[in-house]
Protein backbone atom coordinates (compact mmCIF):
# COMPACT_ATOMS: atom_id res chain seq x y z
CA UNK A 1 0.00 0.00 0.00
CA UNK A 2 2.29 2.71 -1.31
CA UNK A 3 -0.01 5.63 -0.49
CA UNK A 4 -0.54 4.83 3.19
CA UNK A 5 -1.05 8.01 5.24
CA UNK A 6 -1.31 10.12 2.07
CA UNK A 7 -4.18 12.49 1.36
CA UNK A 8 -5.22 12.83 -2.28
CA UNK A 9 -7.60 15.19 -4.06
CA UNK A 10 -9.08 14.05 -7.39
CA UNK A 11 -11.25 16.12 -9.72
CA UNK A 12 -13.39 14.49 -12.38
CA UNK A 13 -13.72 11.53 -10.03
CA UNK A 14 -17.30 10.62 -10.89
CA UNK A 15 -16.36 8.63 -14.01
CA UNK A 16 -13.59 7.43 -16.29
CA UNK A 17 -9.94 7.89 -15.38
CA UNK A 18 -10.74 9.88 -12.24
CA UNK A 19 -13.07 7.16 -10.94
CA UNK A 20 -10.53 4.40 -11.61
CA UNK A 21 -7.73 6.42 -10.03
CA UNK A 22 -9.79 7.10 -6.92
CA UNK A 23 -10.40 3.39 -6.41
CA UNK A 24 -6.75 2.54 -7.00
CA UNK A 25 -5.50 5.25 -4.66
CA UNK A 26 -7.88 4.06 -1.95
CA UNK A 27 -6.70 0.48 -2.41
CA UNK A 28 -3.16 1.79 -1.95
CA UNK A 29 -4.03 3.43 1.37
CA UNK A 30 -4.79 7.06 0.45
CA UNK A 31 -7.55 9.09 2.05
CA UNK A 32 -9.49 10.88 -0.64
CA UNK A 33 -11.28 14.12 -1.40
CA UNK A 34 -13.43 13.44 -4.46
CA UNK A 35 -14.73 16.15 -6.78
CA UNK A 36 -17.02 16.01 -9.80
CA UNK A 37 -20.22 17.41 -11.24
CA UNK A 38 -22.35 14.29 -10.68
CA UNK A 39 -23.24 14.23 -6.99
CA UNK A 40 -24.98 10.86 -7.19
CA UNK A 41 -22.02 9.14 -8.84
CA UNK A 42 -19.62 10.71 -6.37
CA UNK A 43 -21.73 9.46 -3.47
CA UNK A 44 -21.77 5.96 -4.97
CA UNK A 45 -17.98 6.03 -5.37
CA UNK A 46 -17.54 7.23 -1.79
CA UNK A 47 -19.71 4.38 -0.54
CA UNK A 48 -17.80 1.85 -2.63
CA UNK A 49 -14.45 3.05 -1.29
CA UNK A 50 -15.71 2.92 2.29
CA UNK A 51 -17.09 -0.60 1.82
CA UNK A 52 -13.62 -1.63 0.69
CA UNK A 53 -12.12 -0.20 3.87
CA UNK A 54 -11.03 3.23 2.57
CA UNK A 55 -11.80 6.79 3.58
CA UNK A 56 -13.27 9.38 1.25
CA UNK A 57 -15.03 12.72 1.26
CA UNK A 58 -17.18 13.78 -1.70
CA UNK A 59 -17.64 17.42 -2.67
CA UNK A 60 -19.55 17.88 -5.94
CA UNK A 61 -19.07 21.15 -7.75
CA UNK A 62 -17.82 23.00 -10.81
CA UNK A 63 -14.04 23.08 -11.28
CA UNK A 64 -14.37 26.47 -13.01
CA UNK A 65 -15.45 27.98 -9.68
CA UNK A 66 -12.44 29.21 -7.70
CA UNK A 67 -14.42 28.97 -4.47
CA UNK A 68 -14.89 25.26 -5.17
CA UNK A 69 -11.15 24.78 -5.77
CA UNK A 70 -10.45 26.49 -2.46
CA UNK A 71 -13.10 24.45 -0.64
CA UNK A 72 -11.62 21.15 -1.85
CA UNK A 73 -8.25 21.98 -0.34
CA UNK A 74 -9.88 23.21 2.86
CA UNK A 75 -11.74 19.90 3.10
CA UNK A 76 -8.53 17.90 2.69
CA UNK A 77 -6.83 19.92 5.41
CA UNK A 78 -9.84 20.06 7.72
CA UNK A 79 -10.92 16.43 7.37
CA UNK A 80 -7.61 14.64 6.90
CA UNK A 81 -4.96 17.07 8.13
CA UNK A 82 -3.32 18.13 4.88
CA UNK A 83 -2.78 17.42 1.20
CA UNK A 84 -0.09 15.23 -0.39
CA UNK A 85 -1.42 14.53 -3.89
CA UNK A 86 -3.63 16.54 -6.23
CA UNK A 87 -4.88 15.05 -9.49
CA UNK A 88 -6.54 17.70 -11.65
CA UNK A 89 -8.29 15.40 -14.05
CA UNK A 90 -11.64 17.02 -14.88
CA UNK A 91 -12.00 17.69 -18.59
CA UNK A 92 -14.32 18.70 -21.39
CA UNK A 93 -14.14 17.57 -25.01
CA UNK A 94 -15.71 20.71 -26.43
CA UNK A 95 -17.13 21.17 -29.92
CA UNK A 96 -15.86 18.75 -32.57
CA UNK A 97 -16.16 21.19 -35.47
CA UNK A 98 -13.95 22.92 -38.01
CA UNK A 99 -12.33 25.93 -36.34
CA UNK A 100 -14.42 28.58 -38.19
CA UNK A 101 -17.60 26.97 -36.84
CA UNK A 102 -16.58 27.07 -33.18
CA UNK A 103 -18.35 29.82 -31.30
CA UNK A 104 -16.39 32.02 -28.93
CA UNK A 105 -18.58 30.77 -26.08
CA UNK A 106 -17.77 27.11 -26.83
CA UNK A 107 -14.08 27.91 -27.21
CA UNK A 108 -14.05 29.75 -23.89
CA UNK A 109 -15.91 26.98 -22.08
CA UNK A 110 -13.41 24.38 -23.25
CA UNK A 111 -10.46 26.49 -22.12
CA UNK A 112 -12.18 27.27 -18.83
CA UNK A 113 -12.75 23.60 -17.95
CA UNK A 114 -9.50 22.15 -19.26
CA UNK A 115 -6.95 24.89 -18.59
CA UNK A 116 -8.23 27.66 -16.34
CA UNK A 117 -9.73 25.16 -13.89
CA UNK A 118 -6.39 23.32 -13.79
CA UNK A 119 -4.71 26.60 -12.88
CA UNK A 120 -7.32 27.39 -10.22
CA UNK A 121 -6.88 23.96 -8.70
CA UNK A 122 -3.10 24.27 -8.62
CA UNK A 123 -3.28 27.81 -7.24
CA UNK A 124 -4.90 26.55 -4.05
CA UNK A 125 -3.31 23.09 -3.92
CA UNK A 126 0.32 24.21 -4.12
CA UNK A 127 0.46 26.01 -0.75
CA UNK A 128 -1.07 22.96 0.93
CA UNK A 129 1.44 20.64 -0.75
CA UNK A 130 4.32 22.88 0.30
CA UNK A 131 2.98 22.91 3.87
CA UNK A 132 3.35 19.11 3.93
CA UNK A 133 6.98 19.40 2.87
CA UNK A 134 6.24 18.52 -0.75
CA UNK A 135 3.99 16.25 -2.74
CA UNK A 136 2.67 15.44 -6.19
CA UNK A 137 0.60 17.67 -8.47
CA UNK A 138 -0.71 15.87 -11.56
CA UNK A 139 -2.74 17.04 -14.55
CA UNK A 140 -4.53 15.16 -17.32
CA UNK A 141 -3.51 16.42 -20.75
CA UNK A 142 -3.55 14.51 -24.06
CA UNK A 143 -1.44 13.56 -27.03
CA UNK A 144 -3.97 15.42 -29.21
CA UNK A 145 -2.30 18.64 -30.26
CA UNK A 146 0.99 17.57 -28.68
CA UNK A 147 2.27 14.80 -30.91
CA UNK A 148 -0.72 14.29 -33.21
CA UNK A 149 -3.20 16.75 -34.66
CA UNK A 150 -6.80 15.76 -35.36
CA UNK A 151 -9.27 17.83 -37.38
CA UNK A 152 -12.22 19.24 -35.51
CA UNK A 153 -10.47 19.36 -32.13
CA UNK A 154 -8.89 22.82 -32.06
CA UNK A 155 -10.36 23.94 -28.74
CA UNK A 156 -9.60 20.67 -26.97
CA UNK A 157 -6.07 20.46 -28.36
CA UNK A 158 -5.24 24.07 -27.54
CA UNK A 159 -6.55 23.83 -23.98
CA UNK A 160 -4.75 20.58 -23.23
CA UNK A 161 -1.51 21.80 -24.79
CA UNK A 162 -1.76 24.72 -22.39
CA UNK A 163 -1.90 22.23 -19.52
CA UNK A 164 1.51 20.89 -20.56
CA UNK A 165 2.96 24.39 -20.50
CA UNK A 166 1.44 24.95 -17.06
CA UNK A 167 2.93 21.66 -15.88
CA UNK A 168 6.44 22.57 -16.94
CA UNK A 169 6.30 26.07 -15.49
CA UNK A 170 5.04 24.85 -12.12
CA UNK A 171 7.59 22.02 -12.02
CA UNK A 172 10.38 24.58 -12.38
CA UNK A 173 8.76 26.94 -9.90
CA UNK A 174 8.04 24.43 -7.13
CA UNK A 175 10.79 21.80 -7.42
CA UNK A 176 12.81 23.46 -4.68
CA UNK A 177 9.81 23.07 -2.39
CA UNK A 178 9.65 19.32 -2.95
CA UNK A 179 6.57 19.44 -5.17
CA UNK A 180 6.71 17.28 -8.30
CA UNK A 181 4.45 18.47 -11.11
CA UNK A 182 3.63 16.17 -14.03
CA UNK A 183 0.96 15.53 -16.66
CA UNK A 184 -0.31 12.28 -18.10
CA UNK A 185 -1.12 12.14 -21.80
CA UNK A 186 -3.50 9.21 -22.31
CA UNK A 187 -4.28 7.64 -25.64
CA UNK A 188 -7.72 6.37 -26.58
CA UNK A 189 -9.42 5.22 -23.38
CA UNK A 190 -12.78 3.58 -22.77
CA UNK A 191 -14.40 6.44 -20.86
CA UNK A 192 -17.61 8.44 -21.36
CA UNK A 193 -15.58 11.18 -23.05
CA UNK A 194 -13.72 8.67 -25.17
CA UNK A 195 -17.01 7.19 -26.34
CA UNK A 196 -18.09 10.60 -27.62
CA UNK A 197 -15.29 10.26 -30.17
CA UNK A 198 -15.45 6.47 -30.63
CA UNK A 199 -19.19 6.61 -31.23
CA UNK A 200 -19.67 3.89 -33.84
CA UNK A 201 -18.15 0.48 -34.65
CA UNK A 202 -16.27 2.08 -37.54
CA UNK A 203 -14.89 4.87 -35.36
CA UNK A 204 -13.85 2.41 -32.67
CA UNK A 205 -12.04 0.24 -35.22
CA UNK A 206 -10.27 3.28 -36.67
CA UNK A 207 -9.15 4.57 -33.28
CA UNK A 208 -7.86 1.14 -32.29
CA UNK A 209 -5.86 0.99 -35.52
CA UNK A 210 -4.07 4.25 -34.68
CA UNK A 211 -2.45 2.67 -31.62
CA UNK A 212 0.71 0.59 -31.92
CA UNK A 213 -0.86 -1.82 -29.43
CA UNK A 214 -3.93 -2.13 -31.66
CA UNK A 215 -6.43 -1.34 -28.91
CA UNK A 216 -7.63 1.38 -26.57
CA UNK A 217 -6.91 1.53 -22.84
CA UNK A 218 -9.08 0.81 -19.86
CA UNK A 219 -9.33 3.60 -17.27
CA UNK A 220 -7.62 1.27 -14.81
CA UNK A 221 -4.53 1.13 -17.02
CA UNK A 222 -4.24 4.90 -17.10
CA UNK A 223 -4.77 5.04 -13.32
CA UNK A 224 -1.62 2.96 -12.81
CA UNK A 225 0.44 5.66 -14.51
CA UNK A 226 -1.14 8.29 -12.27
CA UNK A 227 -0.18 6.14 -9.28
CA UNK A 228 3.43 6.12 -10.47
CA UNK A 229 3.50 9.91 -10.61
CA UNK A 230 1.69 10.28 -7.29
CA UNK A 231 3.87 7.91 -5.30
CA UNK A 232 7.53 7.50 -4.42
CA UNK A 233 7.83 5.30 -7.50
CA UNK A 234 8.09 8.59 -9.40
CA UNK A 235 10.27 10.38 -6.84
CA UNK A 236 12.67 11.80 -9.48
CA UNK A 237 10.05 12.56 -12.13
CA UNK A 238 8.90 16.14 -12.54
CA UNK A 239 8.01 18.40 -15.43
CA UNK A 240 7.09 15.34 -17.50
CA UNK A 241 4.42 15.04 -20.16
CA UNK A 242 4.09 11.30 -19.66
CA UNK A 243 2.85 9.50 -22.76
CA UNK A 244 0.40 6.74 -21.86
CA UNK A 245 -0.95 6.51 -25.38
CA UNK A 246 -0.54 2.92 -26.48
CA UNK A 247 1.89 4.05 -29.16
CA UNK A 248 -0.34 6.48 -31.08
CA UNK A 249 2.47 9.00 -31.21
CA UNK A 250 4.99 6.57 -32.73
CA UNK A 251 2.60 4.99 -35.22
CA UNK A 252 0.53 7.95 -36.46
Amino acid sequence: MILTNKVALITGASSGIGHATARLFAQQGARLVLAGRDAARLATLKTLIEREGGQALALPGDVRDEAHAKALVAAAVGEFGGLDIAFNNAGHLGPMLPAPQITLADWQQTLDVNLTAAFLGAKHQLPALVARGGGALIFTSTFVGHTVGFPGMAAYAASKAGVIGLTKALAAEYGEHGVRVNAILPGGTDTPMGREVANSPEAIAHIRSLHALGRIATPEEIAKSVLYLASDLGSFTTGAALMVDGGVSVKR
